[in-house]
């Protein structure tokens, strides 16, 4: 395929915010493109080149992008510096300064194959003169481009593509294309999906063998799967009715999800819910599990928490934070803040998956698997039937140091689904806000200048909540209490990568932000009560007509969920759902007890 052809879709994408002209855009692209190069295709259309847990990145800065256009051109760094600062955008810096398409030779085009080689030698280039090796690499693909396409090689380049595009649109796309009107195929696309995590070795397999080449895709050591996520219930008797009478509940430990994969050698790797490879950020829990686990291969999953050193009590999510990210003094933030793994599940058994038997089989397993030593632990779990042996649980892990409790079916069917929400798993927290019983986990789309004394910087943000089922983000409030001088100071540059010039085409708001950005960060939100609102737009129209959801009083918890992506927000349906619930509050020590669970 041609690059330029890559780029009219680009085009094509950036010009909609519509979701079904998104994928009529998409089936159209994948129907264009040979087999072997869809792969590449549907990683370039995601800003990647790899799949994300892999992490390549192309590590290259907004100057060294403005010296290889300058050399490509023969214009003036400073000058093309001014023109990208008016425009807000290299990109459109540019399409102005390469000319129409016409001046390009057809013989020497842009081949999408040729460029995603070349964007893999930036990628891998390390070292003395690699800055030097980006430049020219970059300076070569830019001479011959067009104007259109080199817009969006520099904004690839840059990590601004912004063509919206998600990955729920992408295997909606691969669904009408490789199996119209089966919404069997649709689901067997998406769990594929969601165990290998990677969109591009999906299309791969989709286009050698159609549908039927996912059934050979299985777990693998070293590729993460996407996490099983839990819906969440302010009443423990809602919980118990909802399983059937009976279901047992875990320790709900304040910490970061890890999923760790242990090959058969003993080597480990450790990923975010994120995706995010993060072992090395924790070589203390690498070494520690090569123990714990004698029997491999082995994938299990657990909770990152911080421990005291002296007294073996659980401490704050933030101190774990601490740790992410770190690259240096690794052997004095073991020291400093010591981290345990509390295991809860386990996909992999000795080399059996057993991601598809259901919950007390796993649990089983997971206890004859597991050795415990001081940095990997089994989570504590116990099975109840009633109300009041809940609620004795329920106390006794918050006495213990946990935020709550999470409660996980012992029906047939309980099996590992992997990216999914249900009411399979069901948390319930120890937080109660007199009408409003949980937090919310909002994502920055906006931020607003500051007045008096936060004159001079941001003074409040706007958040979004995710819609699923629309792929986009919806406001539900602005936020500017609970920030402190600190945070307000380090706001600009956690956001400055996400900078974009107008209101991203994927969220939606009513209100004018002075700056916007792309969806990536998210924070933890607590308020008085959630209202309906004529300028949000979470859930609009759901409850009445042009009417959305706005948290009152909304204050920032000083807590950035770093362990989240923005999709992994607090989404649309779960927020309508805790404006329902505010009618049915009871005070924490009822523990919410409801007379019959909710429709």
């Amino acid at each position: 395929m041609k690059y330029a052809e890559l780029a009219r879709a680009y085009e094509a994408l950036e010009a909609t915010a519509k979701r079904l002209e998104m994928r009529s855009i998409l089936v159209a692209l994948i129907g264009a493109v040979k087999g072997e190069e869809l792969g590449i295709v549907l990683y370039l259309s995601q800003g990647l080149l790899r799949p994300e847990y892999e992490g390549v990145e192309l590590g290259v800065a907004g100057s060294l992008a403005l010296k290889a256009l300058a050399r490509a051109t023969g214009e003036e760094e400073e000058r093309l510096a001014r023109r990208a600062r008016a425009s807000g955008d290299l990109g459109t810096t540019a399409a102005e300064v390469l000319g129409p398409p016409s001046r390009r030779d057809e013989a020497t085009a842009l081949e999408v194959p040729e460029v995603y080689a070349r964007l893999l030698e930036i990628a891998h280039s390390s070292g003395a003169g690699s800055q030097e090796a980006k430049i020219v690499i970059l300076e070569t693909l830019l001479r011959r481009a067009s104007s259109l396409e080199g817009k969006y090689l520099l904004r690839f380049v840059l990590g601004t593509l912004r063509v919206g595009v998600r990955e729920m649109t992408i295997l909606d796309a691969l669904a009408e294309h490789f199996a119209p009107g089966d919404k069997p195929a649709r689901h067997e696309i998406e769990a594929a999906f969601n165990m290998t995590s990677d969109l591009g070795l999906i299309a791969e397999r989709l286009a050698a063998g159609g549908v039927p080449a996912l059934a050979r895709l299985g777990l693998t050591v070293g590729r993460p799967v996407r996490s099983m996520l839990a819906e969440r219930s302010n009443s423990l008797s809602d919980i118990l009715l909802r399983m059937g009478g009976r279901a047992a509940l875990e320790y709900k430990y304040d910490g970061l999800r890890v999923q760790a994969h242990i090959a058969r050698d003993g080597s480990v790797r450790l990923f975010s819910r994120r995706l995010e490879e993060i072992g090395p950020q924790f070589p203390d829990l690498i070494e520690a599990l090569a123990s714990a686990i004698p029997h491999r291969p082995a994938i299990v999953e657990g909770e990152c928490v911080p421990v005291d050193p002296l007294t073996d009590e659980l401490r704050p999510f933030q101190e774990v934070s601490h740790r992410r990210g770190r690259k240096r003094d690794l052997d004095r933030a073991q020291e400093e803040t010591p981290v345990a793994l509390f295991v809860f599940d386990v996909l992999l058994d000795a080399g059996e998956p057993v991601y598809g038997r259901p919950y007390p089989e796993r649990r089983t397993r997971l206890e004859a698997l597991l050795v415990p030593n001081e940095r990997i632990r089994l989570a504590e779990s116990r099975v109840v039937a009633s109300v009041d042996a809940a609620t004795r649980f329920f106390d006794e892990a918050v006495a213990g140091g946990a935020e709550g409790v999470m409660a996980k079916s012992l029906q047939e069917g309980s099996s590992y689904q992997a990216g999914a929400r249900g009411y399979w798993w069901i948390k319930y927290k120890r937080e109660y806000v007199t009408g409003l019983a949980d937090s919310i986990d909002g994502v920055i789309v906006g931020a607003f200048s500051g007045r008096g004394r936060r004159g001079g910087r941001f003074g409040a943000f706007l958040l979004a909540v995710y819609n699923s089922r629309q792929d986009r983000y919806e406001s539900f409030c602005k936020v500017g209490s609970g920030f402190d001088d600190q945070a307000l100071e380090e706001m600009p540059h956690r956001l400055h990568p996400h900078v974009v010039g107008e209101r991203p085409a994927n969220v939606d708001t009513g209100l004018n932000a002075d700056a916007w950005f792309r969806p990536a960060l998210v924070l933890e939100v607590r308020g008085a009560e959630l209202t309906l609102s004529p300028i949000h737009r979470a859930g609009i129209g759901r409850v009445k007509p042009e009417a959305g959801l706005a948290l009152r009083f909304p204050r920032f918890t000083g807590r950035y969920r770093d362990d989240k992506g923005p999709t992994d927000a607090t989404t649309t349906d779960e927020l309508l759902e805790l404006y329902e619930s505010q009618s049915h509050g009871t005070p924490h020590g009822a523990h919410g007890v409801r007379l019959r669970p909710k429709a």
